[in-house]
């Protein structure tokens, strides 16, 4: 379908999917935290569940449950018949549970999952890091591509379909919101991009980005990661 209240639903469905898989993360994390030393799970596993559950919690469960309410309530507060691209937001819901997959399907390979934490600093996501590493940064080029795929369409949709007289100033809060917040996606999608390939190069092309050996920063990263980080929460 491309009508965009049956996106929103799946958008919504998809979300409590992923709230659910990052709440057993969660659950295995505080289980394992509830008495001092080790109980349940191996340190490199709990490295790993700490990272996925904040990744699929940002982009898995929150992201997607606003799209979803974005999806389905713009349209009818602005008075169009759908969004204004509809099978680009057919294509950028789609892709979201591949990327998903991938990103789970990490945890089972040689080495194990992504175990530096969710906002993977380097030199722990470079130096560090298992292989899975290069799925790890594939799925999040994946997730960010639907991102701004999103946003392009929540910013046409409210620019040039709004009903005669739905002036800017009658426009509901949540659609001024949803517009500052698609700008602000597609301002800051590309340089988490820039930030996760400069480390799959760091990682396996043998740059150094974020190496001092070879003239990088590993403060850079976070000053690129967090250029992306605040204005997406």
């Amino acid at each position: 379908s491309t009508n965009h209240k049956d996106i929103g639903s799946l958008y919504l469905w998809f979300s409590f999917i992923m709230f659910l898989t990052g709440g057993a993360m969660a659950m295995v994390i505080r289980a394992e935290l509830f008495q001092p030393g080790l109980q349940l799970v191996e340190p490199n596993f709990f490295n790993q569940m700490t990272t996925v559950h904040g990744l699929i919690m940002v982009f898995g469960a929150v992201m997607p449950a606003f799209t979803g309410l974005a999806n389905w309530l713009i349209p009818m507060m602005i008075g169009a018949g759908d969004m204004a691209l509809p099978r680009m937001n057919n294509w950028s819901f789609w892709i979201l549970p591949f990327a998903f997959t991938m990103l789970l399907s990490s945890l089972f390979m040689e080495g194990g999952g992504a175990n530096f934490g969710w906002t993977f600093y380097a030199p722990l996501s470079t130096t560090y890091s298992p292989d899975s590493t290069a799925l790890f940064v594939f799925a999040i080029h994946i997730m960010g591509i639907s991102s701004m795929m999103g946003a392009i369409n929540v910013i046409v949709t409210i620019v040039n379909l709004r009903a005669p007289g739905m002036t800017w100033m009658k426009l509901p809060l949540f659609v001024w919101t949803w517009l500052i917040t698609a700008f602000l996606l597609i301002a800051v999608m590309p340089v988490l991009a820039g930030a996760v390939t400069m480390v799959l190069t760091d990682k396996f092309f043998g740059t150094s980005f974020f190496d001092i050996a070879g003239g990088g920063d590993p403060v850079m990263f976070q000053h690129i990661f967090w250029f992306f980080g605040h204005p997406e929460v």
